[in-house]
């Protein structure tokens, strides 16, 4: 399947109606934020089509996986510099990676 960066810029706003992002007061368009993005994501795509489809689907969930992680860790970052408390939900997941590094060494 083959999607131009215009179509993926399409499908990114889409998806932020329901997840917005913040863009906060970067010195950047949007719009010219979401073009980078996605033609780099493009080229890379281009660059899988030698790849069999179960080393796209790896690769691109390893991709997606080291991204939200990225956006959780800037995220909590962020929070903690301006003293803004952690959701619930995140709270209760750092609660229980601290347990788990807190338990008894196997």
């Amino acid at each position: 399947m083959t999607i131009t960066p215009q179509e993926l810029e399409l499908l990114m706003e889409e998806v932020e109606k329901e997840d917005p992002i913040d863009f906060a007061d970067l010195p950047f368009d949007e719009h010219d934020l979401r073009g980078l993005i996605s033609n780099h994501l493009c080229e890379m795509a281009e660059a899988m089509e030698s790849f069999s489809e179960e080393d796209k689907h790896l690769t691109l969930l390893a991709v997606a996986a080291k991204l939200v992680l990225e956006n959780m860790v800037l995220n909590i970052q962020l929070m903690r510099r301006h003293g803004v408390p952690l959701s619930e939900s995140t709270d209760a997941l750092l609660s229980r990676l601290r347990k788990r590094d807190d338990g008894p060494a196997t």
